[in-house]
């Protein structure tokens, strides 16, 4: 039996319906088990998918006070291959709003549920004192959608913005945010709360969308949501991230780029899919590294600040190298 925040957890089987300690049902890893569900590949992976064990006393110091405090950073939770390094940099990304997730992406295992309006108004100072305890340069804010809420969480998102901003004020903050429905008036409550960064990943590419995202997202809606952060504030840094590996072709991947940069977007982000559960998408195919390099020049012509992509790269991989603006270079 695990916990949340201290209170005892009813484990379930991925796919299975169990009840949350705030008392809604949810789905383990979000999407329902089918008894026509392919297995997993076991050994299929390529070399340049194998992460290092993650280590350093930067690392250990922060994963000491994680344990401690009992936090939760979607570090640990999604299980990032990158997880030492970044942590060793002083970057992390925290998760708001609670862990069920009124959506059921594809691709994703985050549980899935109705959380009817609950939330934790204390968030907003704990997760501000979890940024101080880390000694954190830069902070990822990420939450599940929260289509139950009046304005999908952007208020919140907001306060816990403005209370590290007010303990931590040299700590740089990156929203990566829902969609809120397609709300503007949503993103711009966020992009205004003092952040130096705003997110939202489109994901994969506009043929796939549906079925890879669930169907109340959008591949329109994501571009109309980024459009928006940085028409509001021209100097707020826009980012955006896109899995490969689900079946785009070459060229459909270059659209998104350009719709991504038309949409003015600063930053993308480009990895490797990689399957959770049975339940979830199969992956169609392992995109080498040469791949990624070429990938990234092609953005980087297109006039993107930054591309980092590669195999491991997650949305928020060494996120704190956005502020330095231009062609970051990682490996």
């Amino acid at each position: 039996m695990s916990e949340f925040k201290g209170i005892p957890v009813v484990s379930a089987k991925s796919g299975e319906k169990y009840v949350t300690p705030q008392g809604f049902t949810a789905i383990r890893d979000g999407i329902k088990a089918a008894a026509a569900a392919e297995p997993l590949e076991m050994g299929r992976k390529p070399a340049w998918l194998r992460a290092r064990m993650p280590s350093g006393e930067r690392f250990d110091s922060v994963r000491g006070i994680v344990r401690e405090h009992r936090l939760s950073t979607v570090c640990e939770e999604a299980k990032c291959p990158n997880i030492g390094e970044c942590w060793n940099v002083g970057t992390a990304t925290v998760m708001l709003m609670g862990a069920v997730c009124t959506r059921a992406c594809r691709f994703c295992a985050v549980d899935t549920g109705n959380p009817r309006g609950w939330l934790d108004l204390e968030e907003p100072v704990n997760v501000a004192r979890t940024v101080q305890l880390m000694g954190l340069k830069y902070v990822v804010l990420t939450s599940v959608n929260r289509d139950d809420l009046d304005d999908g969480g952007a208020g919140h998102f907001a306060a816990c913005v403005q209370a590290i901003k007010a303990v931590s004020p040299a700590t740089a903050v990156e929203a990566l945010t829902p969609d809120f429905q397609g709300d503007l008036a949503a993103v711009r409550t966020v992009v205004d709360s003092g952040l130096e960064v705003f997110a939202q990943n489109i994901e994969t590419v506009r043929r796939l969308t549906h079925p890879v995202r669930d169907p109340r997202a959008g591949y329109e809606r994501t571009l109309s949501v980024l459009a928006e952060a940085k028409r509001h504030r021209q100097t707020v840094l826009v980012k955006s991230s896109l899995m490969l590996g689900l079946g785009e072709t070459d060229a459909e991947i270059e659209e998104c780029l350009q719709d991504l940069r038309t949409a003015s977007v600063d930053i993308v982000t480009l990895g490797q899919y990689l399957r959770p559960t049975p339940n979830h998408l199969a992956v169609e195919r392992f995109v080498a590294p040469e791949e990624f390099h070429r990938l990234r020049e092609v953005a980087l012509g297109m006039g993107f600040l930054e591309c980092v992509a590669g195999p491991l790269v997650r949305s928020s991989y060494r996120a704190e190298r956005a502020l330095e603006r231009n062609n970051a270079g990682l490996g």
